[in-house]
């Protein structure tokens, strides 16, 4: 790391604490993270940023309804953190998850994230074979979830907590008239 004076009329240059790459005053580093006595380059201080949240190494946007900065295996844990927010959004998914170990059943329940949700599942299945058949996106998850035990209900032979004798197909319908009576259509 090289640091040369003002006095002379050079810019100062450092190294990226992270990468150590070649830093210019302005190009690619700002004066900022010099008060910081971090040197990153704009490469490493995007991929490190402590302001953004990361699950299952993913960016996850500031306007997520569970957003806390930090990095997490999985959006259980990130709401678990911040179980505030968790419980004051009602924004989320209402899906379906099958097996074939249960080919005649499937689950209809309710998660911020269904892929997430079903990555949950799958550490309870030797061979990871849960798999997601359709998912609507609502603003009320829970209204929509218990909209669908209703309908499904209805259409079923037997239920055991979430999990309805179903075909796959008349789930997706479930699901398709939820949306429709929710967005009043």
């Amino acid at each position: 790391m090289s640091t040369s004076t003002e006095a002379i009329g050079q810019t100062p240059t450092k190294s990226c604490t992270h990468c150590g790459v070649h830093l210019e005053l302005n190009v690619n580093w700002q004066e900022a993270q010099a008060r910081q006595k971090k040197y990153w380059c704009n490469t490493c201080k995007q991929a490190n940023n402590d302001s953004r949240m990361f699950v299952d190494g993913k960016y996850v946007s500031y306007n997520h309804p569970l957003y806390k900065a930090g990095r997490y295996r999985s959006f259980d844990d990130a709401a678990f953190s911040s179980l505030e927010n968790y419980e004051r959004s009602t924004e989320g998914m209402v899906y379906i998850i099958t097996n074939p170990a249960w080919p005649k059943w499937v689950k209809i329940g309710m998660a911020v994230d269904a892929d997430d949700r079903c990555n949950g599942y799958q550490t309870s299945s030797p061979f990871r074979d849960y798999s997601v058949v359709a998912t609507i996106s609502t603003k009320d998850r829970r209204k929509a979830e218990a909209l669908a035990h209703t309908i499904a209900e209805k259409l079923t032979t037997d239920r055991r907590n979430e999990w309805f004798k179903l075909k796959p197909s008349q789930a997706k319908q479930v699901l398709a008239q939820v949306e429709t009576e929710l967005n009043g259509l």
